[in-house]
């Protein structure tokens, strides 16, 4: 029988995480580099944001003047019981640097081909 779109999609009771990273831009190199040498990165994606903040103690002039600043934000997609690992190793190699991040369950996953 051939698989329907349906069923090409996996539920994912509590298993995968999606790991959002925020960091300010001169680090997303060194941060695209590390996701793609961890084996517990499944797929990610990065797109330019803007970091809204009350504190402004990292800001420059002018992005206090703006009220934003640059940043690049990363979603990962990530097996539940790789997300700690992952977060150590992104905390260790990048401490000080100001990544905030905050991961979600995914409910349900799959690729279209």
């Amino acid at each position: 029988m051939p698989a329907t779109p349906a069923s090409r999609l996996r539920r994912c009771a509590m298993s995968k995480q999606c790991l959002t990273l925020v960091c300010p831009l001169g680090t997303e190199e060194a941060l695209l580099d590390a996701l793609l040498e961890e084996s517990a990165s499944e797929v990610f994606t990065s797109v330019p944001v803007y970091s809204h903040s009350a504190a402004h103690t990292s800001l420059s002039a002018q992005e206090q003047v703006m009220g934003r600043s640059r940043s690049l934000q990363l979603q990962v997609l990530v097996d539940e019981g790789n997300l700690v690992a992952l977060l150590e190793r992104i905390r260790a190699d990048f401490s000080g640097v100001g990544i905030r991040f905050w991961a979600t369950p995914v409910a349900i996953d799959g690729e279209i081909k």
